[in-house]
């Protein structure tokens, strides 16, 4: 009865009912095609798809709210000296973060250098203008990282000049801080490859006093974690601010130790003669961060998460009316914590497999991207609008078995 029923529902009109999430109310797929003025992307021949895959740069990551639209709005309307904007902004961000100061970056990348830059040079001025050249300036040029962390990101550390050092053990980790040790890196959503837990690794960096840095990119929800490192005594934070708490895309947040920032902040537009000269915010990113976080913070998490798991769970049904499919629903714990829908399905079951699936979703009307493999698809519901979860859920179903053997 309860598939029979489903089925049924899925042949409702794909935008009835549906939960709306705090923030979207209003912004679904009927309302998007009834917004006055230009369709940009239909004159540029650009294709626009249901995001069903979840928090991709390359599929430009999330939708912002309202309220971060409308920050945005103002500050387009107005002129303001930059620095003064990111002094307020940062007080306003770091009262909420529990953080001694913070700014706004161009991105996570970008929080990750220019907060390495400012441990390297201090308040230097010469300093900072000589990165990423280290030889022969005194700063220091190591730091240090668990093997289980080692991902291409680093690089964003390593555009100062630094290299990197890769440790397992803590025996392994006393050994190599030494002289040239300028900082202790952590990769929160790769906690569980890494030997050292993040209270001992700053344990051991108290130790040799040794600044600690922690990438947590992607790794909110839960919300906590904007507050979680800081209140641990990491230096300082690195967090995306255009996936999970919906600001500008291109927006990051550098949160730590105030003497950190402020020498940060130096290799920062609208200084000229730094390492961070190309990463520029704009006071509309800056203004629209702050609205993103406030908002981020207020929402009821729970609520949210039960709204994505239901969304999964009328997906996750529908494909299950095919014969031979299997599904799974994880729980991510340490980033991108959304309920993730795997499917899959018997060998011999189906004549495509799952990466031209994923293109006949793409290629329907409407478009959908979703992630997966060879053998499977992989779906999230977190970037769904109202109602788009029904159309996911048919365009899957009838994707699959076009796809039986």
């Amino acid at each position: 009865m309860r598939r029979r029923k489903m089925l049924r529902m899925l042949g409702l009109a794909p935008l009835a009912g549906g939960a709306v999430l705090p923030g979207t109310a209003g912004a679904t797929t009927a309302t998007a095609a009834a917004f006055k003025g230009r369709d940009f992307f239909a004159e540029l021949g650009v294709r626009t798809f249901i995001n069903a895959a979840g928090t991709y740069t390359s599929m430009t990551a999330s939708l912002m709210r309202p309220e971060t639209m409308e920050a945005i709005r103002y500050a387009s309307r107005k002129f303001c000296m930059l620095d003064e904007l990111q002094d307020k902004v940062g007080e306003r961000i770091a009262a909420i973060t529990h953080a001694e100061a913070a700014v706004v970056t161009s991105g996570a990348f970008s929080a990750l250098t220019l907060g390495m830059a400012g441990i390297l040079t201090g308040k230097d001025p010469n300093k900072v203008r000589q990165l990423p050249r280290l030889e022969g300036t005194g700063m220091k040029t190591e730091v240090i990282c668990q093997k289980g962390h080692a991902i291409g990101y680093n690089q964003a550390l390593t555009n100062t000049g630094v290299k990197i050092i890769m440790i397992e053990t803590r025996e392994e980790l006393e050994r190599a801080i030494g002289p040239n040790t300028a900082a202790m890196h952590f990769l929160h959503i790769n906690a569980d490859r890494g030997k050292i837990q993040h209270e001992e690794w700053v344990a051991v960096a108290n130790k040799y006093g040794i600044p600690t840095t922690i990438d947590i990119a992607a790794d909110v929800p839960p919300v906590s974690n904007l507050w979680r490192f800081n209140d641990m005594g990491f230096h300082w934070v690195a967090v995306s601010g255009g996936k999970a708490l919906r600001g500008p895309q291109s927006a990051g947040l550098l949160l730590g130790k105030k003497h950190i920032i402020e020498a940060a902040r130096l290799s920062m537009p609208p200084r000229g003669e730094n390492i961070g000269r190309g990463m520029k915010v704009n006071k509309e990113e800056i203004l629209g961060m702050w609205a993103a976080l406030e908002e981020f913070v207020s929402i009821d998490h729970d609520k949210e998460y039960q709204v994505f798991q239901e969304r999964i769970d009328r997906i996750k049904a529908a494909a299950e009316t095919v014969k031979g499919v299997t599904t799974q629903v994880n729980h991510p714990k340490l980033g991108n914590c959304t309920p993730t829908l795997n499917i899959s399905w018997e060998a011999g079951a189906m004549k495509a497999d799952g990466n031209q699936m994923r293109e006949a979703l793409r290629k329907g009307d409407p478009s959908i991207e979703v992630m997966g493999g060879k053998d499977n698809l992989s779906i999230t519901a977190w970037q769904l609008m109202e109602g788009e979860d029904r159309i996911v859920a048919r365009r899957v179903r009838e994707v699959l078995q076009e796809s039986k053997a």
